[in-house]
């Protein structure tokens, strides 16, 4: 157990178990690069990209061994204010290079940050395919509910009816739960956060540090400049009774004196008053379950317009990775049968056009 969350596969590998660890302590200066900040007056991906520098250290892995990788939009700036190796690569591909980072390099540490937008429209068949085959590197989709950078055009998680520039009449579209999207994939490791709030920020980025696998992270955070104040019931004034944290092994309740709390219905889930339940019907949450339908119906219980928001890690469970499978298939490739570049040349796979 590492804080709670079980790491590692049935391999008995961790998620840095080749990358070079050092015993020199680090500090979040260490990963504060010289590049100036360039992001709006209060945009959220300034608290995440200062949980993000102070989760590095704790891991104690050699800095020149971490390689974040990005997209395109805002959110994929974040390389160059992190003084580790970075991937600025192209709209919605970056888990496709991170993928070849993974399988080539195990001695790296391969973070992919992206947006709503870059990684559920034009990225979104390179984001369910890293999920599937769950590759060791970790994902952080910072989710704004807007095109930030393109200046203010609905994304694929906002809200039905959304007024924005490309839809002045109101958004037609049904938005994604990428939650409930990355269990379909079969995601060993799903978690949620909000930027304002840093302990559960941080709890979950550093299970999905700890992680071996693909390790998938929605952040909610807030654009000040085109969606200013999407989360604000997360935030404010009752945002005890909409906030469903979830713990391993704990019972699910929540709310200011845990007035409410989460029981089966049927094939779902659904919330209760905690003093009308025994408390044998609340559900106790078991993110170790290999059992993805939990997991889904706890996706489900979220709601676009925030009554209800499930942070925490959703789901942690241990599968053999793509990565080490595409080495361990190499190496038996080697061994059964030595390169010959001469003898390939000479083969008799060859054909005349």
């Amino acid at each position: 157990m590492t804080g709670g969350i079980r790491v590692g596969t049935d391999l008995g590998l961790t998620a840095h178990t080749h990358v070079p660890h050092t015993d020199e302590p680090q500090k979040p200066k260490d990963y504060t690069s010289p590049q100036e900040v360039r992001w709006c007056p209060g945009c959220g991906d300034y608290v995440i990209l200062a949980t993000v520098r102070s989760v590095l250290p704790q891991l104690g892995i050699k800095r020149e061994n971490v390689v974040f990788v990005s997209g395109i939009g805002c959110s994929s700036r974040f390389p160059y204010y992190l003084e580790t190796y970075g991937v600025h690569s192209i709209h919605g591909r970056a888990p496709t290079l991170a993928t070849g980072l993974a399988v080539s390099r195990p001695d790296l540490s391969v973070w992919v940050v992206t947006g709503d937008g870059d990684s559920l429209s034009i990225g979104g068949n390179h984001l369910i395919h890293a999920l599937r085959r769950n590759v060791n590197m970790r994902i952080l989709m910072f989710d704004n509910r807007i095109y930030g950078l393109t200046k203010g055009q609905y994304s694929p998680t906002s809200e039905s009816g959304k007024v924005t520039k490309s839809t002045p009449m109101g958004s037609l579209d049904a938005p994604f739960n990428p939650l409930s999207l990355a269990v379909g994939a079969e995601a060993t490791f799903v978690g949620r956060a909000v930027d304002s709030d840093r302990a559960g920020l941080t709890e979950v980025l550093l299970a999905a540090a700890r992680h071996r696998g693909t390790a998938f992270v929605q952040i909610l955070q807030d654009c000040p400049i085109f969606n200013d104040g999407s989360f604000d019931a997360l935030r404010k004034d009752g945002a005890e009774d909409r906030l469903v944290h979830v713990t391993h092994g704990n019972p699910i309740v929540f709310g200011v004196d845990d007035q409410w709390c989460v029981v089966r219905s049927g094939f779902g889930l659904r919330v209760a008053a905690t003093p009308d339940t025994a408390a044998e019907d609340i559900v106790v949450h078991d993110a170790y379950t290999d059992d993805p339908e939990y997991a889904y119906a706890l996706s489900r219980l979220s709601t676009h317009d925030l009554t209800y928001t499930v942070t925490g890690v959703l789901r942690a469970v241990a599968r053999d990775t793509y990565d080490d499978g595409v080495r361990a298939q190499i190496a038996e490739a080697r061994r059964e049968k030595p390169a010959d570049l001469q003898a390939l040349l000479n083969g008799s796979n060859t054909w005349s056009v």
